[in-house]
């Protein structure tokens, strides 16, 4: 298995404004000249976390999908992130990876952030899903969701001891809470044999709540191979040989419990 390309967009966000914000990240992706195989950007990132979904949703599959689909044709990797969007009459916080080809997979937002209402504009999502890069098995989940490990758990098949080989969270994660983002990020990668990536913004948003990156890369032992807390983008490259040697050494996932959500 080919290594995986992760190019990760951390950035400052324009506070409920999608037109600057699309215009900034797609300067910021131009900027990339490794051929990543997935961009990622963070949660909501055409508005930041914002409670106004009735003001600020898009209906699926319009502008900002159709920007991430030219990004990425451009660029030839999969573009990912969240924005809020219109469908049947519900909002939901959903992340959308689109591939060069146009095609594209959604992830709505299970855990809705009841602190600050999101639970009461926002419906949740109801499944998981797993996307194919490269032969790589990744999921894609979003901040809140970090603080339930049922959620994430790679469940066995019959196939294989491991659902997945990656796991992806977008967020809007703020400085007061951030120890518990750098110890949950760890956390999932040892229990789930897995590399993990978080990927945070930085700045301060219209309600005033101010946020430091932490942006992260773990391996599938928890150690961390890539870190920042600055307006950056962060490159790295995901070894499958390396993580395959150790799950065979180690076959921790196969003693795991068995169970359904």
């Amino acid at each position: 298995m080919d290594d995986l390309k992760v190019s990760i967009i951390q950035s400052d966000l324009h506070w409920e404004n999608t037109e600057a914000n699309l215009a900034m990240f797609e300067e910021k992706i131009w900027q990339i000249e490794s051929h990543p195989d997935i961009i990622v950007l963070p949660e909501t990132f055409t508005t930041g976390f914002s409670m106004k979904p009735k003001e600020l949703a898009e209906p699926a599959r319009t502008k900002t999908f159709k920007w991430m689909q030219q990004q990425a044709a451009q660029t030839k990797a999969v573009i990912a992130g969240s924005y809020i969007v219109q469908e049947n009459g519900q909002f939901f916080n959903r992340l959308y990876a689109v591939y060069p080809d146009g095609g594209a997979y959604y992830y709505d937002k299970k855990h809705l952030f009841t602190l600050v209402g999101e639970d009461e504009g926002f419906t949740a999502g109801k499944s998981r899903i797993t996307l194919k890069i490269k032969g790589w098995n990744i999921m894609p989940l979003i901040c809140y969701d970090l603080r339930f490990p049922v959620w994430s758990r790679s469940r066995r098949s019959a196939e294989n001891n491991y659902e997945y080989d990656c796991l992806l969270y977008i967020a809007n994660w703020p400085k007061p809470r951030i120890h518990a983002w750098d110890t949950l990020l760890a956390a999932r990668a040892i229990e789930n044999t897995s590399y993990c990536i978080g990927v945070n913004r930085t700045g301060k948003d219209g309600v005033g709540a101010n946020y430091v990156g932490h942006s992260a890369i773990y391996d599938y032992t928890g150690e961390k191979i890539a870190f920042s807390e600055s307006e950056e983008i962060i490159e790295s490259s995901l070894n499958y040989r390396e993580m395959e040697l150790f799950r065979n050494r180690f076959p921790f996932q196969k003693d795991g419990d068995e169970f359904e959500l």
